[in-house]
């Protein structure tokens, strides 16, 4: 009677018996059916595993590959067999990329006027603020617009100041809820107008069209600040942005996780925070403490803040601390409770010897 091996390397030299009558084959080789049985089964999941196969996952539009598979009989002399894959994510990932590429694409072209030939850099860092944009709330069509119309608008105005780079801050509540929660990061529910697929989608394919436009001629410096509403989903933002412009030496993208984040330029230094934490009268010495040696190089000083919606300045031992307007539209809880606040965004001219010398305005309406 022949061993197992003699057996495998018997079925391995006529592959087509592998599917075949086992009791056949076992009589040839004079071995029990089990022999050629558990033989034939152990070269098969061999094979398999030697040559993945991407197959269709049952009821799923899904590819995976097959990683285990086994056969049993059944009392009644019938066979069975068990099958298991993994989900192909490398070609997922295909399908996913070309709807965020599409995304980019389609609000780019639809928004996009083209910018006027580049002025002479000076030493300017032209910041444009536009926290609080909500994505997920109310009409996101109309808030991917005001933000790519009003960036760029502010960016024509700022021109004639000499540029030399451009900050842009994002996040600060640029999404309405943490995702499949529909809640803020707290907890408080949201009644978001889209599902959270498309928030995100169209949230970070509306930077990443802008900051392109921006970049073809200016360095931009992409720092993304976390808010109340979106702790963890602007991280994510930040490493779509992150591998997005990998390849572009004109972008920058800061993406700490931090509530806290720090920008200097020449003699300036600014502090980005959403502002619902830290008591306001504190920040300037939260300032010195957590970055005494930026403190000591910089003359000029603020904090930047979002949360409020609404323009709030107050100045502490010489550090102004400024809350900035939101271009968001305003929901229904707040019609009902009375809130108002004039929709604008901003954008300030940090000269980088002599600190802030003014800022543009880009005023919005529902």
């Amino acid at each position: 009677m022949l061993n197992k091996k003699k057996v495998s390397e018997y079925l391995e030299e006529n592959p087509e018996l592998l599917d075949g009558n086992y009791g056949h084959t076992a009589k040839i080789l004079n071995v029990s059916y089990e022999a050629v049985r558990s033989a034939a089964r152990r070269l098969k999941e061999s094979l398999k595993r030697q040559a993945p196969q991407k197959q269709s996952l049952p009821d799923k539009d899904l590819k995976g590959v097959l990683t285990k598979a086994k056969t049993w009989q059944l009392p009644n002399g019938e066979w069975r067999e068990s099958l298991t894959f993994q989900v192909d994510y490398a070609e997922q990932w295909d399908g996913y990329k070309k709807e965020f590429l599409d995304a980019t694409e389609a609000i780019g072209s639809k928004t996009f006027k083209g910018l006027k030939p580049v002025k002479p850099k000076g030493e300017v860092c032209l910041e444009i603020s536009f926290p609080d944009l909500h994505f997920g709330k109310g009409d996101i069509e109309q808030i991917a617009n005001r933000f790519i119309e009003g960036a760029l608008e502010l960016l024509e105005k700022s021109r004639p100041f000499g540029i030399e780079r451009v900050l842009l801050p994002v996040g600060n509540d640029g999404l309405n809820s943490e995702g499949k929660r529909y809640t803020t990061t707290g907890g408080t529910p949201q009644d978001d107008s889209v599902d959270w697929r498309t928030s995100f989608r169209h949230y970070w394919a509306t930077l990443a069209a802008t900051i392109t436009n921006i970049a073809s001629e200016y360095p931009v410096d992409v720092l993304v600040i976390p808010g109340n509403h979106d702790t963890e989903r602007m991280f994510y933002i930040g490493d779509v942005l992150s591998a997005y412009f990998k390849d572009n030496p004109s972008v920058a993208v800061q993406n700490s996780g931090e509530y806290r984040t720090y920008y200097e330029y020449g003699t300036n230094m600014i502090l980005f925070t959403h502002g619902d934490k830290e008591k306001v009268a504190d920040l300037p010495l939260i300032m010195a403490t957590e970055q005494p040696e930026m403190f000591a190089r910089t003359k000029y000083r603020e904090v930047h803040m979002g949360h409020l919606h609404k323009e709030k300045v107050n100045e502490y031992r010489g550090i102004k601390t400024r809350f900035l307007p939101s271009i968001c539209s305003t929901d229904e809880w707040h019609k009902m409770m009375g809130y108002a606040n004039q929709k604008a965004g901003q954008a300030f001219l940090w000269n980088r010897n002599s600190g802030l010398e003014g800022y543009f305005q880009k005023n919005f309406f529902d």
